[in-house]
Protein backbone atom coordinates (compact mmCIF):
# COMPACT_ATOMS: atom_id res chain seq x y z
CA UNK A 1 0.00 0.00 0.00
CA UNK A 2 1.83 3.39 -1.04
CA UNK A 3 2.51 6.19 1.48
CA UNK A 4 0.78 9.71 2.04
CA UNK A 5 2.77 12.45 2.85
CA UNK A 6 1.27 14.93 5.49
CA UNK A 7 3.01 18.27 5.58
CA UNK A 8 2.60 21.82 7.54
CA UNK A 9 4.41 24.30 9.03
CA UNK A 10 4.12 27.03 11.63
CA UNK A 11 6.01 30.50 12.78
CA UNK A 12 5.40 33.40 15.65
CA UNK A 13 7.72 36.01 16.15
CA UNK A 14 7.52 35.48 19.70
CA UNK A 15 8.26 38.36 22.15
CA UNK A 16 10.85 39.75 19.77
CA UNK A 17 10.76 42.85 17.46
CA UNK A 18 11.52 40.90 14.16
CA UNK A 19 11.19 37.39 12.68
CA UNK A 20 14.47 36.49 11.82
CA UNK A 21 13.11 32.45 11.57
CA UNK A 22 12.67 31.34 7.76
CA UNK A 23 11.17 27.79 6.19
CA UNK A 24 10.44 26.45 3.40
CA UNK A 25 8.82 22.64 2.02
CA UNK A 26 9.38 22.23 -1.13
CA UNK A 27 7.60 19.31 -3.29
CA UNK A 28 9.90 18.45 -6.21
CA UNK A 29 8.19 19.31 -9.98
CA UNK A 30 10.59 16.73 -11.60
CA UNK A 31 9.72 13.77 -9.32
CA UNK A 32 6.20 13.08 -7.76
CA UNK A 33 7.27 12.32 -3.58
CA UNK A 34 10.54 13.77 -3.29
CA UNK A 35 10.25 16.76 -0.60
CA UNK A 36 12.68 19.11 0.79
CA UNK A 37 12.48 20.64 3.64
CA UNK A 38 14.64 23.82 5.29
CA UNK A 39 14.70 25.77 8.47
CA UNK A 40 16.88 28.96 9.03
CA UNK A 41 17.24 30.63 12.29
CA UNK A 42 18.99 34.16 11.35
CA UNK A 43 21.26 36.17 13.87
CA UNK A 44 22.75 39.19 13.39
CA UNK A 45 21.31 42.46 14.66
CA UNK A 46 18.38 44.94 12.77
CA UNK A 47 17.64 43.05 9.60
CA UNK A 48 20.69 40.96 9.40
CA UNK A 49 19.35 37.79 10.96
CA UNK A 50 16.27 37.79 8.59
CA UNK A 51 18.47 38.30 5.43
CA UNK A 52 20.76 35.45 6.39
CA UNK A 53 17.84 33.33 6.77
CA UNK A 54 16.05 34.34 3.52
CA UNK A 55 19.35 33.75 1.64
CA UNK A 56 19.22 30.36 3.08
CA UNK A 57 15.72 29.51 1.88
CA UNK A 58 16.08 31.21 -1.63
CA UNK A 59 19.30 29.57 -1.96
CA UNK A 60 17.70 26.24 -1.13
CA UNK A 61 14.82 26.70 -3.62
CA UNK A 62 16.94 27.85 -6.54
CA UNK A 63 19.61 24.84 -6.14
CA UNK A 64 16.68 22.04 -5.25
CA UNK A 65 14.58 23.11 -8.55
CA UNK A 66 16.90 21.80 -10.95
CA UNK A 67 17.50 18.60 -8.40
CA UNK A 68 17.23 15.01 -9.88
CA UNK A 69 17.57 11.85 -7.77
CA UNK A 70 18.92 10.24 -10.72
CA UNK A 71 21.79 12.53 -11.28
CA UNK A 72 22.59 13.40 -7.81
CA UNK A 73 23.03 12.17 -4.44
CA UNK A 74 21.48 13.46 -1.35
CA UNK A 75 24.15 14.39 0.36
CA UNK A 76 25.44 16.28 -2.84
CA UNK A 77 22.37 18.27 -2.81
CA UNK A 78 22.52 18.98 0.67
CA UNK A 79 26.27 20.58 0.59
CA UNK A 80 25.91 22.27 -2.35
CA UNK A 81 22.90 24.21 -0.73
CA UNK A 82 24.79 24.84 2.54
CA UNK A 83 28.29 26.07 0.96
CA UNK A 84 26.38 28.13 -1.53
CA UNK A 85 24.48 30.07 1.43
CA UNK A 86 27.09 30.71 3.49
CA UNK A 87 28.90 31.80 0.99
CA UNK A 88 26.11 34.31 -0.25
CA UNK A 89 25.74 35.42 3.61
CA UNK A 90 29.77 35.82 4.37
CA UNK A 91 29.48 37.62 0.92
CA UNK A 92 26.31 40.10 1.46
CA UNK A 93 28.68 40.93 5.46
CA UNK A 94 30.82 42.70 3.06
CA UNK A 95 27.99 45.26 1.37
CA UNK A 96 26.22 46.43 4.54
CA UNK A 97 26.84 47.32 8.02
CA UNK A 98 25.26 43.69 9.56
CA UNK A 99 27.24 40.74 10.00
CA UNK A 100 24.42 38.14 9.26
CA UNK A 101 24.64 34.78 10.02
CA UNK A 102 22.15 31.55 9.71
CA UNK A 103 21.73 28.35 11.40
CA UNK A 104 20.75 25.80 8.69
CA UNK A 105 18.83 21.97 8.86
CA UNK A 106 17.75 20.58 5.59
CA UNK A 107 16.18 16.92 4.63
CA UNK A 108 15.51 15.46 1.94
CA UNK A 109 12.66 13.01 1.63
CA UNK A 110 12.12 10.64 -1.13
CA UNK A 111 9.96 7.23 -1.59
CA UNK A 112 12.37 4.77 0.62
CA UNK A 113 14.73 7.05 2.65
CA UNK A 114 15.40 10.53 4.14
CA UNK A 115 18.44 12.38 4.52
CA UNK A 116 19.41 15.66 6.56
CA UNK A 117 22.27 18.35 6.97
CA UNK A 118 22.55 21.01 9.63
CA UNK A 119 24.88 24.05 10.77
CA UNK A 120 23.91 25.22 14.09
CA UNK A 121 21.47 24.81 16.65
CA UNK A 122 18.00 24.47 14.41
CA UNK A 123 17.14 20.74 15.13
CA UNK A 124 15.45 17.66 13.42
CA UNK A 125 13.32 15.55 15.25
CA UNK A 126 12.83 11.52 13.85
CA UNK A 127 10.07 9.50 15.63
CA UNK A 128 8.51 6.77 14.81
CA UNK A 129 5.11 6.28 16.02
CA UNK A 130 5.77 8.25 19.55
CA UNK A 131 9.10 6.94 20.31
CA UNK A 132 12.32 8.94 18.95
CA UNK A 133 14.43 7.27 16.60
CA UNK A 134 17.07 9.92 16.44
CA UNK A 135 17.78 13.67 16.43
CA UNK A 136 20.38 15.94 15.36
CA UNK A 137 22.99 17.13 18.06
CA UNK A 138 23.35 20.68 18.39
CA UNK A 139 26.46 22.73 17.52
CA UNK A 140 26.92 24.70 20.68
CA UNK A 141 29.20 26.09 23.44
CA UNK A 142 27.77 24.12 26.23
CA UNK A 143 27.29 20.87 23.79
CA UNK A 144 30.61 20.82 23.34
CA UNK A 145 31.32 20.78 26.64
CA UNK A 146 29.00 18.40 27.40
CA UNK A 147 31.07 15.78 24.74
CA UNK A 148 34.23 16.51 26.84
CA UNK A 149 32.61 15.95 30.09
CA UNK A 150 33.23 19.30 31.39
CA UNK A 151 29.66 20.17 32.48
CA UNK A 152 26.24 17.50 32.74
CA UNK A 153 23.40 17.31 30.63
CA UNK A 154 21.38 19.37 33.64
CA UNK A 155 23.89 21.66 33.99
CA UNK A 156 23.75 22.08 29.90
CA UNK A 157 20.10 23.74 30.26
CA UNK A 158 21.00 26.32 32.89
CA UNK A 159 24.75 27.30 31.45
CA UNK A 160 25.14 30.84 31.20
CA UNK A 161 26.64 30.34 27.39
CA UNK A 162 23.77 27.80 26.34
CA UNK A 163 22.90 30.05 22.91
CA UNK A 164 26.60 30.34 22.02
CA UNK A 165 27.43 28.57 18.89
CA UNK A 166 30.36 27.14 17.60
CA UNK A 167 29.57 26.58 13.75
CA UNK A 168 26.71 28.62 11.82
CA UNK A 169 26.43 30.18 8.06
CA UNK A 170 28.75 33.10 7.54
CA UNK A 171 31.38 32.90 9.73
CA UNK A 172 35.25 33.35 9.13
CA UNK A 173 35.84 29.56 8.89
CA UNK A 174 33.79 27.18 6.15
CA UNK A 175 31.00 25.36 8.07
CA UNK A 176 31.82 22.28 9.62
CA UNK A 177 28.19 19.97 8.49
CA UNK A 178 26.54 16.94 9.80
CA UNK A 179 24.75 15.15 7.81
CA UNK A 180 22.10 11.66 9.36
CA UNK A 181 19.57 9.57 7.10
CA UNK A 182 17.22 6.61 7.46
CA UNK A 183 17.39 4.21 4.61
CA UNK A 184 13.61 2.54 5.80
CA UNK A 185 10.54 4.23 5.62
CA UNK A 186 7.46 3.19 7.48
CA UNK A 187 3.93 4.51 8.43
CA UNK A 188 3.63 6.68 11.35
CA UNK A 189 7.37 8.06 10.66
CA UNK A 190 7.49 11.32 11.14
CA UNK A 191 10.15 14.32 11.19
CA UNK A 192 9.99 17.98 12.56
CA UNK A 193 12.26 20.48 12.22
CA UNK A 194 12.39 23.32 14.40
CA UNK A 195 14.68 26.59 16.16
CA UNK A 196 15.55 27.07 19.22
CA UNK A 197 12.43 28.93 19.95
CA UNK A 198 10.42 26.10 19.76
CA UNK A 199 12.41 22.75 20.60
CA UNK A 200 14.02 24.60 24.17
CA UNK A 201 10.82 24.25 25.87
CA UNK A 202 9.91 20.46 25.33
CA UNK A 203 11.31 17.26 25.88
CA UNK A 204 11.68 14.58 23.61
CA UNK A 205 8.56 12.58 25.02
CA UNK A 206 6.35 15.62 24.57
CA UNK A 207 7.10 16.19 21.25
CA UNK A 208 6.50 12.64 20.55
CA UNK A 209 3.34 12.63 22.05
CA UNK A 210 1.92 15.30 20.52
CA UNK A 211 3.36 14.36 17.17
CA UNK A 212 2.11 11.23 17.67
CA UNK A 213 -1.62 11.97 17.98
CA UNK A 214 -2.07 14.84 15.74
CA UNK A 215 -2.31 16.01 12.10
CA UNK A 216 0.62 18.12 10.98
CA UNK A 217 -1.49 21.27 11.11
CA UNK A 218 -3.01 20.99 14.59
CA UNK A 219 0.33 19.60 15.99
CA UNK A 220 2.29 22.90 14.72
CA UNK A 221 -0.87 24.90 16.38
CA UNK A 222 -0.76 23.18 19.73
CA UNK A 223 3.33 23.45 20.16
CA UNK A 224 3.31 27.08 19.21
CA UNK A 225 0.43 27.74 21.89
CA UNK A 226 2.74 25.44 24.20
CA UNK A 227 6.08 27.30 23.61
CA UNK A 228 4.20 31.18 23.56
CA UNK A 229 2.72 29.63 27.52
CA UNK A 230 6.12 28.38 28.70
CA UNK A 231 8.24 31.47 27.30
CA UNK A 232 6.22 33.60 29.49
CA UNK A 233 6.74 36.90 28.00
CA UNK A 234 10.56 35.66 27.34
CA UNK A 235 10.13 33.67 23.68
CA UNK A 236 12.22 33.67 21.04
CA UNK A 237 11.35 33.46 17.34
CA UNK A 238 9.16 29.84 16.47
CA UNK A 239 9.91 28.15 13.72
CA UNK A 240 8.58 24.64 12.73
CA UNK A 241 8.06 22.14 9.56
CA UNK A 242 6.39 18.56 9.69
CA UNK A 243 6.76 15.90 7.63
CA UNK A 244 4.34 12.87 8.75
CA UNK A 245 4.06 9.82 7.13
CA UNK A 246 1.34 7.20 6.48
CA UNK A 247 -0.87 4.75 4.59
CA UNK A 248 -3.69 6.15 2.41
CA UNK A 249 -6.83 5.00 3.82
CA UNK A 250 -9.09 2.55 1.61
CA UNK A 251 -11.21 4.04 -0.99
CA UNK A 252 -14.21 1.48 -0.64
CA UNK A 253 -17.23 2.65 -0.29
CA UNK A 254 -18.53 2.19 3.54
CA UNK A 255 -21.51 0.38 4.20
CA UNK A 256 -24.03 2.64 5.77
CA UNK A 257 -24.56 2.78 9.68
CA UNK A 258 -26.88 1.10 11.43
CA UNK A 259 -29.92 2.49 12.28
CA UNK A 260 -30.89 2.49 15.72
CA UNK A 261 -34.32 3.15 16.66
CA UNK A 262 -34.77 5.41 19.79
CA UNK A 263 -35.81 4.50 22.87
CA UNK A 264 -39.50 4.49 24.15
CA UNK A 265 -40.23 7.21 26.33
CA UNK A 266 -41.79 6.29 29.59
CA UNK A 267 -45.43 8.05 28.76
CA UNK A 268 -44.69 5.38 25.86
CA UNK A 269 -43.84 2.65 28.46
CA UNK A 270 -46.98 3.52 31.03
CA UNK A 271 -49.82 4.28 28.15
CA UNK A 272 -52.36 1.11 28.16
CA UNK A 273 -52.47 -0.65 24.89
CA UNK A 274 -56.15 -0.70 23.32
CA UNK A 275 -56.89 -4.58 21.90
CA UNK A 276 -59.37 -4.12 19.50
CA UNK A 277 -61.54 -7.75 19.47
CA UNK A 278 -61.86 -9.35 16.45
CA UNK A 279 -65.21 -10.13 14.92
CA UNK A 280 -67.08 -13.34 15.51
CA UNK A 281 -67.83 -15.64 12.51
CA UNK A 282 -71.20 -15.87 11.71
CA UNK A 283 -72.69 -19.11 12.21
CA UNK A 284 -73.12 -21.85 9.80
CA UNK A 285 -76.49 -22.12 7.82
CA UNK A 286 -77.94 -25.55 8.74
CA UNK A 287 -78.37 -27.59 5.15
CA UNK A 288 -81.65 -29.05 3.91
CA UNK A 289 -82.05 -32.62 3.03
CA UNK A 290 -81.46 -32.34 -0.57
CA UNK A 291 -78.44 -30.05 0.24
CA UNK A 292 -76.96 -32.64 2.19
CA UNK A 293 -77.18 -35.24 -0.66
CA UNK A 294 -76.69 -32.84 -3.51
CA UNK A 295 -74.26 -30.11 -1.57
CA UNK A 296 -76.97 -27.41 -1.91
CA UNK A 297 -78.39 -25.35 0.49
Amino acid sequence: MPIRIEAGTGQHIGDRSEQQDRLTIIPSKREPGVVLAVVADGMGGHTGGAMAAQQVVSTAQQIFENYSTKDESPQKLLTNIIHESHLIITLSSYTSEQEPHSTIVAMLLQKDRADWAYVGDSRLYHFRNQPLVQRTIDHSYVEQLFKEGKITAAEKETHPNKNILVHCLGGQNPPLIDFGSTDKLEPNDCFILCSDGLWAYFTDIELGAILSSCAPRVASEQLIALARERGAGHGDNVSLAIIKLSYFEDEKPKPPPPVVKAPLTAAQLTKPKVVVPEPEPEPEKKKGLLGKLFGKK
